[in-house]
């Protein structure tokens, strides 16, 4: 039985500690309060799954260089995680963050704690890696396993020269359920590390808030109720990440990786760019003034690949469609402005406390 944090009690003192000022901010979006004007739609291309194969670091090196991609997040746990610190060592300077690894979701191809199986046993499974779903993590591991393999994961990143940029979450296991997005916060806080947590108008989170990895979030809200309960619980906790003097981002799109091409399309790379590059044309029409985040999976996946995941045509597809010449001038002339998580940071910083 996980032993509950006090989550609420914790976002109310952190809401006690806004001034006059940060409460008359209420209606500006977080782009506005960081110095970008009010109209601003500020978005951010960012590649998840980093180190979780070699396709997979090929593909995140192809995109960020290319530019439209901005950011990235790395899978400590994962056995290709150095082989890309090798590649940092030789590139720095790029936006990459942590991708905190609390499941291991492939049948065959699999992964551990990074603090080991003795220290955090909630975490492991029968065979020592991590649970493959969220709803086991949720019933084996206590709050205080999820916070020490947080640690471990850092530590490691830190060894390998990689100092995080930011913080998210693999799967959405830290938005699954109030004591573990308290251990998210705490972190960010306590090492003053900015996390995904979107906190701003959440146009597309209220659309998306029922989809797996966000449908955890409803329990900050009372059962049964409407949705709009859970997005000021969300807006409360981006309240305490600002008053720590941390960004904060105002929506959040993840659902690309669903995105299927139609049925009879041929898979070729032309077609697998087309698709993926009209529907993120389609998504750009629709977002807000504001900042936001959306996810992506670029793996320069081959048939090895396959051995590991079906979702190598949707992850190719980013990849490509992020390397498209039609779509990064799309977001120039549509007068996109693309930030990452360092910028935000300093944004943060230069303004007072």
């Amino acid at each position: 039985m996980r032993t509950p944090l006090p989550l609420l009690g914790k976002l109310a003192i952190g809401l006690t500690m806004l001034s006059p000022a940060a409460d008359a901010q209420n209606d500006t979006t977080y782009a506005e309060r960081l110095g970008w004007k009010k109209d601003d739609r500020v978005i951010m291309f960012h590649i998840d799954d980093v180190g979780m194969s070699a396709e997979s670091n090929e593909g995140t090196a192809q995109a960020l260089a290319y530019g439209l991609a901005t950011s990235a997040s790395v899978m400590m746990p994962c056995p290709w995680t150095s082989d890309f610190a090798n590649y940092l060592r030789q590139n720095p300077g790029l936006d990459i963050g942590l991708h905190l690894t609390h499941t291991s979701e492939w049948k065959g191809y699999r992964w551990g704690p990074v603090s080991g199986t003795s220290v955090v046993p909630g975490l492991s499974d029968h065979h020592g890696n991590l649970w493959n779903n969220v709803p086991d993590v949720l019933t084996h591991a206590e709050p205080g396993e999820i916070a020490i393999e947080i640690g471990a994961q850092i530590r490691k990143a830190r060894m390998m020269g990689l100092e995080p940029t930011h913080l998210d979450t693999h799967m959405g296991t830290l938005w699954a359920c109030p004591d573990y997005l308290e251990v998210y916060l705490r972190t960010a806080i306590n090492e003053h590390i900015p996390i995904l947590l979107p906190a701003g108008h959440l146009h597309w989170v209220a659309q998306s808030l029922h989809n797996s990895p966000l449908a955890g979030l409803q329990s900050l809200a009372p059962a049964g109720s409407p949705d709009s309960v859970t997005l000021e619980r969300l807006r409360t906790t981006g309240k305490r990440l600002w008053a720590a003097g941390l960004p904060v981002v105002d929506d959040l799109h993840l659902l690309s990786y669903d995105w299927q091409p139609p049925s009879g399309s041929q898979p070729a790379d032309i077609h697998l760019k087309d698709y993926k590059t009209d529907q993120f044309k389609q998504l750009l029409q629709s977002i807000k003034p504001g900042i936001t985040v959306i996810l992506i999976h670029c793996t320069d996946a081959g048939g090895h690949f396959d051995a590991i995941s079906d979702s190598g045509n949707s992850r190719r597809a980013d990849l490509l469609a992020m390397k498209n010449r039609e779509l990064k001038a799309f977001v120039a002339q549509q007068g996109f402005i693309t930030t990452n998580w360092r910028e935000l940071q300093q944004r943060r910083d230069r303004l007072k406390p």
